[in-house]
């Protein structure tokens, strides 16, 4: 039920207003002053005020006013037989009256004005009432988005992580098929990152050079035991044939991954040389994916140094002397130049300059590894950004007592400092 307040001086007006609005179902507060309207208006809500342009001590201009600066939300009416037309619009921009209503009144004219009053009021409340709500709705959608791409984020970390981790798992696999040297893989893949990061490649690029260079001996998983034990420069006829390859092998492996479609192309073009000469598509130069030019010189590091490529095992200078050499023919002259920054003592990773060596019994839960923990036959016990609790660290220990040697174990210095 809505509530009119109506104020006058003059009692048969205040009863003639009762009794006509009340038989339209209206709850009816009836004051002689603008004093006594103020009161009733602080003790209960009011949707309508009807009041008399001349009463003594406040006049319906001043009244009125209070109204409108105290419950801005009651809709205003005058009610004046004054013929001071001057006096009227002073009333109305000062109380910022709905409308007025001249005496004597038409009872229909009133009754229509007071419910376009009362309807209009419906309506601007429940306009505010449907702001308010689309304020909170908005407020909690903005929550629950926030949060929900915090988790989102956290999830795609999370599979990210996973994703790395199984990559490293299956080189690991691909590697105990003849690999003569534990970690190969793992030792090519962090030159080829360095090498990204020296040449400042984009992030996503960097991580397609590292997998390439995890997954680079994929294709030669089916080799013999023998060709996989003979320098590449002793292959003739179909071992040799085979070995070029093994890239397209290790292409065709991952040509379901959609995900890594870039690493795959990184993968093909791994024997190609920048001077045209190589397979298996003899391109020339930077027509070769800049990831396959740095994974040539990393890999090609690493096998000079175990064998894998001449008949003998060169000592780092020697292959490093080597590749230098092959600027301009074998390998991307810029690839080379970042090659000799990084082992020189160039560009580190994130990575170690911000982790921290410790020993087994200095581990606490909590903390986060910062680069794969490998045993000293090559066997990746954890992978990096691990976060260690107490059965793990006991594991560790344990294998490290059953091994007798100890494991290299780096941890991201924030979160040390933080356990």
């Amino acid at each position: 039920m809505m509530t009119i307040l109506c104020v006058d001086d003059e009692p048969n007006i205040l009863s003639a207003l009762r009794r006509l609005l009340r038989g339209k179902g209206y709850q009816v507060l009836t004051a002689d002053s603008g004093a006594e309207g103020l009161q009733l208006l602080a003790q209960q809500p009011v949707d309508l005020v009807i009041s008399d342009m001349r009463m003594p001590e406040m006049d319906g201009a001043r009244f009125l006013a209070q109204v409108r600066e105290r419950w801005p939300g009651t809709v205003r009416l005058l009610l004046t037989g004054y013929s001071d037309v001057q006096s009227i619009q002073d009333a109305i921009n000062c109380g910022e009256i709905y409308r007025y209503i001249t005496k004597p009144w038409d009872d229909s004219d009133l009754l229509l004005i007071v419910r376009h009053a009362l309807e209009r009021h419906a309506l601007e409340q429940e306009k505010l009432r449907l702001e308010a709500l689309t304020r909170q709705q908005n407020e909690e959608l903005r929550r629950l988005n926030a949060s929900l791409e915090q988790k989102v984020e956290e999830r795609t970390r999370q599979l990210k992580a996973n994703f790395l981790t199984t990559i490293k798992i299956l080189s690991s696999i691909a590697e105990m098929r003849g690999s003569s040297v534990p970690g190969h893989a793992r030792q090519v893949a962090e030159l080829a990152r360095r090498i990204a990061v020296q040449l400042q490649l984009e992030p996503q690029e960097v991580q397609d050079v590292f997998i390439a260079a995890l997954l680079h001996d994929l294709g030669r998983i089916g080799f013999s035991d023998e060709a996989l034990r003979t320098p590449v420069t002793a292959l003739q006829g179909e071992a040799l044939a085979q070995y070029r390859k093994h890239p397209l092998h290790a292409e065709h492996l991952l040509m379901p991954l959609a995900d890594l479609a870039g690493t795959a192309a990184i993968v093909r073009h791994q024997l190609e040389r920048f001077d045209g000469q190589g397979f298996p598509d003899r391109q020339l130069g930077f027509a070769i994916p800049i990831g396959a030019r740095i994974l040539a010189l990393a890999a090609d590091y690493y096998n000079l140094q175990q064998g894998a490529l001449v008949q003998r095992h060169l000592r780092p200078e020697e292959a490093k002397s080597l590749l230098l050499d092959g600027a301009g023919k074998r390998y991307d002259p810029a690839v080379v130049q970042a090659f000799r920054q990084v082992v020189d003592g160039g560009v580190r990773g994130a990575a170690e300059a911000h982790d921290l060596e410790l020993l087994s019994g200095e581990l606490v839960p909590g903390m986060a590894l910062s680069r794969d923990v490998v045993s000293r036959d090559g066997l990746m016990l954890l992978a990096a950004d691990h976060v260690l609790d107490a059965r793990m660290i006991r594991q560790l220990q344990d294998f490290e007592k059953k091994s007798g040697s100890r494991l290299p174990i780096f941890v991201q210095r924030a979160r040390a400092s933080a356990a």
